[in-house]
């Protein structure tokens, strides 16, 4: 392990991996119990899944926040926003609704300040869907999300260069072009998640 350090030190090799944490819960906000434990979802839209993470910018940081199908892994909606505020999550529920064209019966969510906020919670509530909330420190209770993260950080992101925003914009909507409409996913037997949620694969706005 030094040998390979010392290595990956003297060619200026770092590895990729997590940095901050998101999910900052605030003491006051409630906290729902986690729905998902012992019955997964079989159907298309019977649980959505979402969460924040953090995308690294030569000025700092950036927020992506997702949606995502549980069962067919499909992305419904995305948001990039260089403030981890409430507004882009909720603009974001909205194009996702837009999209689906229903609503699903749970929206699993981690412990975040972002989504144990008033506004957050009433926006769910008021379509009649359940919240349910990773416990906490179990990161593993959202784990098809957090391998959405995995996979266009190490895949796509971490290994382009962008100065702008709306040059990472459109890094990410190039990946989740190919992710949702191109790519065979083994949860659905080889179809591509678009293929498995709809079947034929709609604009994302």
């Amino acid at each position: 392990r030094w040998s390979v350090g010392q290595l990956m030190k003297y060619l200026g090799l770092k590895a990729l991996y997590r940095q901050p944490r998101t999910t900052v819960p605030a003491e006051d906000h409630p906290k729902y119990p986690y729905l998902l434990r012992e019955k997964p979802p079989t159907q298309v839209d019977e649980v959505w899944a979402t969460d924040i993470t953090y995308i690294p910018w030569n000025k700092g940081w950036v927020y992506l926040c997702a949606i995502i199908d549980w069962k067919t892994r499909a992305v419904l909606a995305w948001r990039l926003s260089n403030t981890m505020d409430v507004d882009f999550s909720l603009s974001m529920l909205c194009q996702a609704v837009r999209v689906a064209g229903s609503v699903p019966k749970i929206l699993n969510t981690d412990q975040g300040s972002q989504f144990t906020s008033v506004d957050w919670l009433s926006a769910v509530e008021s379509l009649g869907v359940l919240v349910s909330m990773d416990g906490k420190g179990s990161w593993r209770d959202n784990i098809l999300i957090e391998r959405l993260w995995r996979s266009v950080k190490h895949e796509w992101i971490l290994l382009h260069d962008y100065e702008t925003l709306p040059e990472l914009e459109s890094l990410l909507e190039e990946w989740m072009d190919r992710y949702n409409r191109w790519r065979p996913h083994t949860a659905n037997a080889g179809q591509t998640p678009w293929q498995a949620y709809r079947g034929t694969p709609p604009i994302l706005e």
